[in-house]
């Protein structure tokens, strides 16, 4: 029997397996929607259907059928922009007594549907290809259960808010909610022209279409919790959303490849993260992924604009600026807050306003505050932009101090984390499932616990912050940060190695008794450098060997420990992200070639996904031969960091790096896998200089050269 005492209250529930469907997934701000290839909203499998608005679901069925009969299927898909969902369907035989009346096929309806500015917009075209007149009613149901996003996971609640009376006009109907934090929530459904019959379950809308006739119907559903607006024209909002797909991608550089199928995932991959940023009132910063966490994650965004700052800074200083701003100044411990540290998560819904969870604006992760001055100090090196560095200072340093004296929770060195809110995380690294830190005989660890990947992160923290604080003109501190540094990396060596294990130990217990098991958690050492390299070189040979390489990638914990599972969230399974900081780390110290394995791995998982789109997780089984990957059940699609970690991949394959103050792109010893013979990189920026490269293999060797050369940039290549 399996002890559910040690799961958390946020764990997404699955009490019926999932069908057999593959959905589709919209998003624009703080909207999104998911449902199956039909366009339709269901109560199937996970219960994940919906429309969602600001952490709570507005509708959470809506049907299409052609009078009393489903239509049937012939395609669908989503543009790769992500702006446009579409399906074609059309009519099954239509009976009158035992006559077919309206043979199959004969009428066709495309079903395109969109999200802009907290409305759906959903256009209905029909055309008659039959050889008479015909009449078809397209009966359109919904429902709203007002569902906080928690309660969709399986959070139980001992008290629920109140629908309201339905109201109900010549061609719209309001349905809504008052919840327990006052908020009345309304889903305005509206439809044009106006329909035959409307209600609060469903509307009706008659075409009468002569041959090779074709009608349109627009019908919309705005979220909110004010008085509706106009919404517009369908094409008026596929325009603009568009419009924004196309500045999103502004200062990108653009990369194509000798593999057409690779292309596509790098296509899909920026496509990704760009849906995850469009519309959100947070400017330029990405949220985690859909259905689960489609919100504001530090840890996340933070990962999804280092994996991205090669091709784009511009992430980064959304990422940058948000968290910043969103600083805790104050001791907070319901919210696991004190001054300087960086926000975990942020959600709107009515269960987070009641603080029924923690995380309105919560602050329970160990690792987001020295993540985040890393990638200050990144994004530095990639721009060489000491205005925007000296503007965010003030919040590098109160960082610092979190780090100093709230990080450090028993003044020995190594920053822990023990959750302080009865509601929070039990563990507050990525890895936050409630049996994720363990030791060797599977026994759980206690905390305050010290991880192994965020010792690094504290280590190349304060070596981003040193080379920062040196050039804002403080040598001083430059000084003091980089001693700190160092002696972190020595203690960190005598601490957490494992010698007969040849890796780094998971974590130290609040005994300071080290974790002695396998997992991936080690090879964020490497990409942090805070592995000396003869110890980077064994840790990676571990990663690599059989038993944590699946085929697809590096599990989370070897299949050799206790606990290992590969279809758990944390203790077996392979995540792309996981990977990408690992490929980075093995180029760190010139693994260039194992890091284009994996690159060639995940690049394969992508290919046996539905529009080439990796997901948050896919299960540890080992691989065999003929067969693809095994996905997650739960795992969201698209996600942010899984989406970046494309970009990740490719740079630790080319040993890529960028110095915009010294005005110089290297390449050190770049490799490319089997399925590449070369990649292109046109409009890659630095500073105010602008090349175009082409990597390519010939023979046994790789061949570098510039295509083009707009300003000064100095071209390194070593191997």
């Amino acid at each position: 029997m399996v002890d559910i005492s040690v799961k958390t209250e946020f764990y997404v529930a699955t009490g019926w397996p999932p069908v057999e469907e593959r959905i589709r997934v919209l998003k624009y701000g703080p909207m999104f929607a998911v449902f199956d290839r039909y366009g339709n909203i269901r109560s199937t499998g996970l219960g994940e259907h919906g429309i969602y608005y600001e952490g709570t679901r507005f509708l959470s069925r809506l049907t299409l059928s052609l009078g009393e009969t489903p239509p049937m299927f012939l395609s669908s898909c989503v543009r790769s922009d992500n702006s446009l969902f579409s399906a074609d369907l059309t009519n099954v035989d239509i009976l009158s007594g035992d006559k077919v009346s309206l043979p199959r096929g004969t009428i066709h309806l495309v079903r395109s549907r969109l999200l802009w500015d907290g409305v759906c917009f959903e256009q209905l075209r029909l055309t008659n290809y039959g050889t008479s007149t015909v009449h078809v009613p397209l009966r359109i149901e919904f429902a709203a259960d007002f569902a906080d996003i928690f309660e969709v996971r399986g959070v139980t609640r001992a008290r629920r808010g109140r629908r309201l009376p339905d109201i109900v006009d010549e061609d719209r109907v309001t349905l809504r909610y008052v919840g327990l934090d006052k908020v009345i929530r309304c889903a305005h459904l509206c439809c044009s022209p106006a329909p035959a019959r409307i209600s609060g379950s469903h509307v009706v809308m008659d075409a009468e279409l002569e041959p090779r006739e074709t009608t349109k119907f627009q019908f919309t559903v705005q979220c909110g919790h004010s008085p509706p607006t106009t919404a517009g024209a369908f094409d008026t909002a596929l325009s603009a959303v568009a419009s924004e797909a196309v500045a999103t991608q502004s200062g990108a550089c653009a990369v194509r490849t000798s593999n057409h199928q690779f292309n596509d995932w790098l296509s899909r991959s920026l496509a990704d993260v760009h849906m995850m940023t469009m519309g959100n009132p947070e400017t330029d910063y990405p949220y985690a992924g859909v259905p689960w966490f489609s919100t504001v994650f530090g840890r996340d965004g933070i990962i999804t604009a280092l994996e991205c700052l090669w091709l784009n800074p511009r992430i980064a200083r959304g990422v940058l600026q948000y968290l910043a701003a969103t600083q805790a100044i104050e001791h907070d411990p319901p919210k696991e807050a004190d001054p300087g540290k960086i926000v975990h998560e942020t959600r709107h819904g009515e269960m987070a306003a009641l603080g029924e969870i923690p995380f309105g604006r919560y602050y329970g992760s160990v690792d987001s505050t020295p993540l985040f001055i890393m990638l200050a100090g990144a994004l530095y090196e990639r721009t060489a932009d000491l205005d925007f560095i000296r503007a965010l200072w003030p919040h590098i340093d109160m960082a610092l101090s979190w780090i100093d004296l709230y990080g450090d929770l028993d003044g020995d060195g190594f920053v822990e984390y023990q959750r302080r809110s009865s509601k929070g995380l039990l563990h507050q690294g990525w890895k936050d499932s409630s049996d994720s830190v363990f030791h060797a005989d599977g026994t759980l660890a206690e905390s305050p616990i010290a991880l192994c990947e965020v010792q690094g992160y504290v280590y190349s923290a304060k070596k981003q912050a040193a080379l920062l604080a040196r050039a804002l003109g403080d040598p001083y501190k430059a000084q003091l940060l980089e001693s700190q540094a160092e002696s972190l990396k020595k203690k960190f060596e005598e601490v957490f190695w494992c010698e007969d294990l040849s890796t780094y130990a998971l974590a130290l217990d609040r005994h300071k008794q080290p974790c002695r098991v396998r997992t991936s958690n080690a090879g964020h050492c490497l990409y942090t450098r805070v592995a000396s390299p003869a110890k980077a070189e064994r840790t990676a040979q571990v990663l690599l060997a059989d038993d944590s390489f699946s085929g697809w990638g590096v599990r989370t914990v070897s299949s050799l420990e206790k606990k290992y599972n590969p279809i758990s969230y944390h203790n077996g399974s392979v995540w792309p992200h996981d990977n990408a900081l690992l490929a980075a780390g093995l180029a760190n110290y010139g693994l260039t070639q194992p890091a284009a394995v994996l690159m060639d791995a995940l690049f394969e998982v992508s290919s046996f996904f539905e529009m080439n789109r990796l997901p948050e997780l896919l299960c540890g089984l080992h691989r065999r031969s003929g067969e693809g990957p095994t996905l997650y059940p739960v795992a969201c699609s698209p996600q942010a960091w899984s989406a970046g970690s494309a970009f990740m991949l490719l740079g630790a394959s080319l040993g890529l790096s960028l110095d915009a103050n010294e005005r110089r792109i290297a390449l050190s010893r770049p490799r490319l896998p089997d399925s590449l013979s070369y990649v292109r990189i046109e409009g890659l920026q630095l500073a105010d200089s602008s090349v175009d490269l082409l990597v390519e293999r010939r023979a046994q060797n790789i061949h570098v050269e510039i295509l083009r050369q707009s300003g000064r940039v100095d071209l390194v290549v070593s191997d």
